[in-house]
């Protein structure tokens, strides 16, 4: 099997890689029936040259590759008739801003594998940026809450050169004594509590951090029986929740007047409950004062979120009064300051594109080249110029 690592170029560019220049060389070394190339590309966070030094042959032709592996969406002009190609499409949602693109797949005849979709048997996904989403995205909130009110400096993430270098930089921090909820339960909370960890930030139970304040930095972690309840019953059922979420109620309220600051990794769609409302921003007893949405879906379980921000320009602030988008880091309690990047892993490119390259070698790469896969069947969402049985659910995005 030929696999080729493509060029980004989707717009914004992305620099992450779906193997690094080590892990190509250990996956042909350890498969002698594998051969990797490398599509030149100047923005990739390992260089060309670092791919040829273990050994990988770099080129500007990859159509002679069987399998395609990128990380962001591949332009419709740049897709190569009749490949297989894995990537993170964002179709399987019915993205309106991509069904040019599931068009596209679809007449050139492309079996398309999504990242999103490779999972085990329990549903639970195999690939994903989170943990380095969640880990950025820590990083920073709590960095926007130290240059909101002048109490401590942090360095941006992307100007440092790895996670250890960070995690060096946590060592001998200290932080303020502040209250910091922290939502979710996947791969992005744990990289959200392992920056909590990290920076010696404590764990308290909800009741407790409900009810007392501290001399020191504290965090509770709110998952899904802490964050919603059955709106008749007030109790909470995890598959319940997942059928029926629209049945459920988000207790995140009583949280609002005892909170600095909120760092949000919880999926959300419309069905589910918003963690506050925009008019619950006015409230008298409203405390927080920077949020940091991970997930970053804008106008979802974070109401004021109001748009994706840039790694460059990562925050910006929503007047209290009059909920429109201003400055932020003023010294203020009057103005929440927003962190709304939508790329973080891009701020620790080679920590992030190792870690998903180690899980792709681990689980994924001998179910492609198994001749029969349920975790690749799962995954596939078109081949032979037709969506699979899986995902006729699309058909109308698909064919229309």
């Amino acid at each position: 099997m030929r696999i080729g690592l493509i060029k980004e170029r989707k717009v914004p560019a992305d620099n992450r890689v779906a193997l690094t220049p080590a892990q190509c060389k250990s996956i042909m070394q350890a498969n002698k029936d594998i051969q990797i190339m490398v599509e030149e590309s100047s923005g990739r966070c390992y260089s060309d040259d670092e791919y040829r030094s273990m050994g990988i042959e770099v080129t500007d032709d990859v159509r002679g590759c069987d399998v395609l592996l990128g990380i962001k969406e591949v332009p419709v002009e740049h897709l190569i008739q009749g490949k297989t190609y894995m990537f993170f499409s964002h179709t399987k949602k019915m993205q309106p801003y991509n069904q040019k693109l599931m068009h596209a797949l679809i007449e050139k005849n492309i079996r398309m594998i999504d990242y999103e979709c490779l999972t085990h048997a329990d549903e639970q996904r195999i690939l994903g940026f989170g943990l380095f989403a969640g880990i950025v995205g820590a990083h920073n909130g709590l960095l926007t809450y130290g240059k909101k009110f002048g109490l401590y400096d942090m360095p941006a993430a992307h100007t440092l050169d790895s996670y250890h270098d960070m995690i060096n930089f946590y060592r001998g921090k200290k932080l303020p004594p502040v209250k910091i909820v922290v939502t979710g339960s996947g791969r992005v909370a744990a990289g959200i509590v392992e920056v909590m960890t990290n920076l010696d930030i404590e764990s308290v139970e909800p009741e407790d951090y409900l009810q007392l304040e501290y001399d020191y930095p504290v965090y509770t972690h709110l998952k899904g029986n802490a964050l919603y309840a059955r709106r008749d019953t007030g109790r909470y059922y995890r598959n319940d929740f997942h059928t029926e979420p629209e049945i459920y109620k988000c207790l995140f309220e009583r949280y609002i007047p005892q909170t600095d600051i909120l760092i949000n990794g919880i999926y959300w769609d419309e069905h589910i409950a918003r963690l506050f409302e925009k008019e619950d921003v006015g409230r008298e007893d409203w405390r927080i004062s920077v949020i940091a949405d991970v997930t970053c879906d804008i106008n979802g379980s974070v109401p004021i979120n109001v748009g994706a921000t840039s790694i460059s320009d990562p925050v910006y602030g929503i007047d209290r009064n009059t909920l429109q988008k201003t400055k932020p880091y003023i010294n203020s309690k009057k103005v929440v300051d927003v962190m709304a990047v939508d790329n973080l892993p891009n701020e620790l490119p080679k920590d992030a594109s190792h870690y998903f390259g180690a899980h792709f070698e681990k689980y994924v790469l001998k179910q492609l080249l198994a001749n029969d896969s349920d975790i690749i069947r799962r995954a596939t969402i078109c081949e032979n110029g037709k969506l699979t049985s899986e995902y006729e659910y699309m058909s109308e995005y698909a064919y229309s």
